[in-house]
C-alpha cells in the first residue's frame, strides 16, 4: 500500500512539473507578431519602449497611438514641434547607424524604398525591425493598424482612421461629380518625371474621381510610383489640368519650369497651361506622406480646382 501511495505522489509531482512548464512557454509568447509591408514576419516579445523611425511621416502616428520615440531622423517637412528634441539619427535619405545605435531601440521603423539597407546590421545587433510604406491613403491606414499592434491601441487606430475617411468624403462630396483630365509631374533638380497612381498626388487625384492621365503607363525601373517624362506624349495626353510636385527649392523649381514652358511651343498648346491650370503642390503633403494630415491635402487639392467648395 506504502509502495502504491509513493508512486502517486511521484506521477503527482512529474504533473504538477509539466503544468509550470506549459506556464513558462505561455509566459514567453510573442507580445505580437506582425506582418511588414515587405512581407516579413517580425516577432516582439513584449511591447516597444525605445522606437527608432526613418521616416518623419511615422512620428505623429506613432506618436497618437501611445508609441515612446527615442530616435528620429532630420527633415524639413512633417517634424512636430513636440519631436525636434528626439536624438538625430541623420538625414532621411543617409541614416547614421551609429547614431540610430546609440538610441539604443528595442524596435526600428523602416521606410520601404528607402532604409532596407539597415535590416543586416540591425539583425546583427538583434534588434527587431518593420519596414513600413505611408504614400498612397490606403497604405496610410494600414500603417495605422501596424502601429497599433506595436502598442496595443487598436480601438485609437481605428477612431483615427474612420475620422479620417469622414473627412475624406465631406470634401469629396463638396465638389462636383466632374471627370478631370490630370497631370501630375514631379520636378527635381535631374529633370521631370511623371507621377502614377501609387504617388501620393496620384492617389489623392483618383480619391477625387479624376483621371490621371499617364495611369497605366510603365514605371521608371526604380520607381514603381512614376514614368519617364516625354513632351511629345504630354502633349498627345492634352491634360486640362497639371500638378507638379517638387523636391528642392520651390522658387528655384517654378522658375525653371517656367522657363521650360516658356522655351517650346509645344506647352502652349496644351490645355492646362493655355487655361491657367497649371498648380505647384506644397512639399510638406507631397514630398514625404501627409500622414494623419491626409484630408487636409484632399482639401487643398479639391479647393485648387474649386476655391468655393
Amino acid at each position: 500500500m506504502k509502495n502504491i501511495f509513493a508512486f502517486a505522489l511521484i506521477l503527482a509531482l512529474i504533473f504538477t512539473g509539466c503544468g509550470d512548464n506549459s506556464a513558462a512557454v505561455t509566459s514567453s509568447t510573442s507580445f505580437a507578431v506582425i506582418q511588414d509591408d515587405a512581407g516579413r514576419e517580425v516577432a516582439l516579445a513584449e511591447k516597444p519602449a525605445r522606437i527608432v523611425v526613418t521616416s518623419a511621416s511615422f512620428l505623429e502616428p506613432l506618436h497618437r497611438l501611445g508609441a515612446n520615440i527615442v530616435g528620429r531622423p532630420d527633415s524639413k517637412n512633417n517634424m512636430p514641434d513636440w519631436a525636434e528634441d528626439i536624438s538625430s539619427v541623420g538625414q532621411v535619405y543617409q541614416i547614421d547607424v551609429e547614431r540610430l545605435l546609440a538610441c539604443q531601440p528595442d524596435l526600428v521603423i523602416v521606410n520601404k524604398g528607402m532604409n532596407e539597407r539597415l535590416l543586416d546590421v540591425l539583425a546583427e545587433n538583434k534588434i527587431p525591425a518593420l519596414v513600413t510604406e505611408m504614400k498612397t491613403f490606403d497604405n496610410t491606414t494600414h500603417a495605422l493598424r501596424t502601429f497599433a499592434q506595436v502598442t496595443g491601441e487598436t480601438a485609437a487606430a481605428e477612431e483615427i482612421i474612420a475620422q479620417m475617411n469622414a473627412d475624406i468624403q465631406k470634401t469629396v462630396a463638396s465638389i462636383p461629380h466632374e471627370k478631370k483630365c490630370v497631370a501630375i509631374l514631379h520636378s527635381t533638380a535631374q529633370g521631370l518625371s511623371v507621377q502614377l497612381e501609387g504617388s501620393i498626388a496620384g492617389c489623392i487625384v483618383e480619391m477625387l474621381g479624376w483621371e490621371n492621365v499617364a495611369a497605366g503607363m510603365t514605371p521608371l525601373e526604380n520607381n514603381p510610383d512614376a514614368a519617364p517624362y516625354s513632351m511629345e506624349t504630354l502633349a498627345a495626353q492634352n491634360p486640362e489640368i497639371i500638378f507638379v510636385t517638387s523636391m528642392g527649392n520651390l522658387d528655384s523649381i517654378r522658375k525653371n519650369m517656367q522657363e521650360t514652358i516658356d522655351s517650346n511651343d509645344a506647352w502652349q498648346a496644351i490645355g492646362a497651361v493655355k487655361n491657367n491650370q497649371l498648380y505647384y503642390l506644397p512639399q510638406n503633403f507631397f514630398l514625404l506622406s501627409p500622414g494623419l494630415n491626409y484630408p487636409e491635402a484632399v482639401e487643398l487639392v479639391a479647393k485648387l480646382i474649386y476655391p468655393a467648395s
